[in-house]
């Protein structure tokens, strides 16, 4: 090998990609443990609360079924409290986990979708634009039913409703589910399919379990769902 030629030089074929897993996002607040008793009023995870001398706190939560955490303290960042905003929570039944939120005493706006393609208007902005329209998306599309709220210093928080990914997004040889909400979830839409299924069929289908695994396990890659 020539001292000019790297290794990756005479590699054959593509390099695998080298794993890069977000894990902590920091959120700032002025309020440390207003802060904390917020986010643990939410139902989340506490993985750590630390101090060194009267400089230095950090607190870090886990959501439910996430994989990234939230980290917020003392010193741990330089970014005015409350501006951190468009932090997305997937959801797969959002009106569920928003009546969750509100019994939790949570102030969560309505449910809301965009307004089909409309990207102006006056109300915050949101990943499919700034116009809000009250309700759940009408044709109950995956990634266009949302909700938000704050925390005390005005971080905004979204919740967007996911029950499909689209192709690519997800890896199509396993199907995972993060909690059994989650799954109990992905059973009733496969049980209201099955409803439509047997309808158009006109008879019983005593070989349901099959297809519901297959409506599941089809939704989550994000490819055609069984008729």
């Amino acid at each position: 090998m020539s001292s000019t030629q790297t290794r990756s030089d005479t590699a054959i074929g593509t390099p695998r990609a080298v794993d890069m897993k977000l894990e902590v996002v920091v959120i700032p607040v002025s309020d440390v443990d207003r802060a904390k008793r917020f986010y643990d009023g939410l139902g989340w995870r506490l993985d750590a609360d630390f101090a060194a001398g009267d400089d230095f706190r950090v607190i870090q939560f886990t959501p439910p079924g996430s994989g990234c955490s939230v980290i917020f303290g003392k010193n741990v960042t330089a970014a005015a409290p409350g501006s951190a905003q468009g932090l997305y929570l997937i959801v797969s039944d959002i009106k569920a986990v928003r009546a969750t939120l509100l019994g939790r005493g949570v102030e969560i706006s309505e449910v809301f979708h965009d307004a089909a393609g409309v990207y102006a208007g006056t109300d915050e902005p949101y990943l499919f634009g700034r116009l809000r329209l009250s309700g759940a998306d009408p044709e109950h599309r995956s990634y266009r039913s949302f909700a938000s709220f704050s925390d005390p210093d005005g971080n905004g928080w979204v919740l967007q409703e996911v029950t499909a990914r689209l192709p690519g997004r997800v890896d199509a040889d396993g199907t995972t589910f993060s909690s059994s909400t989650e799954l109990a979830s992905a059973l009733r839409r496969a049980a209201a399919a099955h409803g439509e299924h047997e309808k158009r069929t006109g008879q019983q289908d005593a070989n349901w379990p099959d297809w519901y695994a297959e409506y599941i396990v089809q939704e989550q890659a994000g490819k055609e769902l069984p008729s």
